[in-house]
């Protein structure tokens, strides 16, 4: 079986890279970001732990191959069919 980063075993059939790899709470903290909310503005917004949406923040970005927050929100209007 495949493998990805950290040694996790790759779901069969699962997209590890692109905008449809984001998992649900990577589009929503993807999405709070793109509006300009801070790491824990968001972590307030989801009651999540500001490292749990920086988590999912670095995993955004790696998935999308962008390296800062104004990237991330050009990827989200461009792809985001629920709109920022």
């Amino acid at each position: 079986m495949r493998t990805i980063e950290m040694g996790r075993r790759a779901r069969p059939g699962r997209i590890s890279a692109g905008w449809h790899a984001l998992t649900p709470a990577e589009l929503r903290v993807a999405r709070l970001v793109a509006l300009g909310m801070t790491n824990r503005a968001v972590a307030e917004e989801l009651f999540l732990s500001p490292h749990t949406v920086d988590a999912h923040l670095r995993q955004a970005f790696a998935k999308l191959d962008v390296s800062s927050r104004v990237q991330l929100t050009r990827q989200v209007l461009v792809h985001d069919t629920l709109g920022v």
